[in-house]
């Protein structure tokens, strides 16, 4: 492994936990070059809610591919661009009663907060924009100001302005209202806020530590944008596409984002590919007024007109989703009682979960002793305190109890080696 020292960038991080060189994945599981099997419950952060390598996905891509179709095509009109905003609509924004416009901003995440961003600074004529603490929205500058993480806004080596950071919910345990703080400030001529142009929201905030927004305080958020005329944005990068149970995270609480960011799993594959869905009336864009090399790939388009197919023609996938986010929590819950001291609590919807860890450097040691016995999970949280299961949507009953047996050994061998220490 001496070459990707030697070559690749320090900036380098998930490889620095997974010491080892991966070669093939199919369905919950990857294998390094060595034949060592690793169950997957990081799930490319959120990018493969259906597995790896899908078969009924890849042969779509390889026929699509072996017939000399377009795959570069910018803002082109194709055949498999109409596929999918065909099917996304079918499938998707009618059943729900959605009427949303569908842009196209670029490959990744962060290029769909950034076209919310965008868009809504310049529907509204403001500038500024309300996020959360503990938020990440991506690592682009438009994107990192609205981020809390300390770490990542330095990283920017320029101010981050124009955003402001208000209580996630619960952040203060209880002890103000809801909203009380923001509410108070947008009343007041002298807070020094700015009538925001948006408020951004994950319903569940993956990187900051599976904070999990109640339907109660989601809706408040929506009615108090409502009364001050301030656009709703949601983050559904990492939760959307069924993360949580329903296809949108936003859906269990019966609110209705202005703009709504989706990637990771919406090509149903690991291909890049990001939408920046929006109220009709909020598309204001002048022609090619924000644009991107990547904003029309169309193998993506193929392989999610696949998994909308294939997983989102019924309920099957949400009930399944929900059934086995109940098995994880109820394993969770049995390792954090029988180690009441070391953990903090459990967090999580759907198939989003985390175990909170009291010492901050105990959820990287036992992420380490589960890369050790054939499991992958990352660590997530202000301080990393917390451990992150995003297995597969797709992963078996069984792999799941057997991820879960793998986790509860390496906590205990976790604790067991720093009581030695």
């Amino acid at each position: 492994m001496d070459v990707f020292a030697r070559m690749e960038s320090e900036v380098r991080g998930y490889c620095r936990g997974w010491p080892t060189v991966f070669t093939t994945a199919q369905g919950s599981r990857i294998t390094d070059e060595n034949g060592r099997s690793y169950l997957d419950f990081f799930a490319g952060a959120g990018t493969l809610n259906y597995g790896h390598n899908d078969p009924r996905l890849k042969q779509r891509l390889l026929d699509y591919l072996s017939a000399d179709s377009i795959v570069h095509s910018l803002d082109m009109y194709t055949a498999a661009k109409r596929d999918f905003l065909e099917r996304f609509n079918e499938y998707v924004l009618e059943p729900r009663g959605l009427d949303y416009k569908v842009q196209f901003p670029g490959p990744a995440g962060n290029h769909s907060v950034e076209a919310a961003l965008k868009l809504a600074r310049k529907y509204t004529g403001r500038e500024t924009v309300v996020s959360f603490t503990n938020a990440f929205h991506g690592m682009t500058l438009g994107a990192l100001a609205v981020t809390g993480n300390s770490m990542k806004r330095t990283g920017a080596g320029v101010p981050l302005g124009h955003g402001v950071a208000m209580p996630y919910d619960n952040y203060l345990d209880g002890r103000t209202p809801d909203f009380l703080l923001l509410e108070t400030m947008l009343a007041d001529s002298g807070s020094g806020l700015d009538t925001p142009a948006a408020v951004i929201v994950e319903t569940v905030q993956g990187e900051g530590g599976i904070n999990v927004a109640s339907a109660e305080w989601l809706r408040g958020l929506q009615d108090l944008c409502r009364r001050h005329d301030i656009l709703l944005v949601v983050d559904d990068v990492q939760m959307g596409c069924g993360r949580t149970g329903a296809f949108f995270s936003f859906e269990e609480a019966g609110i209705v984002p202005d703009i709504v960011c989706l990637s990771k799993s919406l090509s149903g594959y690991g291909l890049p590919f990001a939408v920046t869905l929006m109220r009709r009336d909020l598309d204001v864009w002048e022609p090619g007024e924000h644009n991107g090399t990547f904003r029309g790939f169309n193998p993506a388009f193929v392989t999610a007109v696949g998994a909308l197919e294939d997983h989102w023609t019924g309920d099957g996938m949400e009930k399944q989703t929900i059934a086995k986010g109940q098995q994880v929590e109820a394993a969770l819950d049995g390792i954090a009682a029988a180690h009441a001291d070391v953990v903090d609590g459990v967090r999580g919807r759907g198939l989003a979960w985390g175990l909170v860890m009291k010492d901050p450097e105990a959820a990287p040691a036992v992420c380490a002793e589960a890369f050790e016995r054939g499991l992958l999970m990352e660590t997530s949280g202000p301080e990393g305190e917390v451990v992150k299961l995003l297995p597969p949507l797709t992963t078996t009953e069984a792999e799941l109890a057997e991820g879960l047996d793998i986790l509860a050994d390496s906590v205990h061998a976790a604790l067991r080696a720093t009581a030695a220490a």
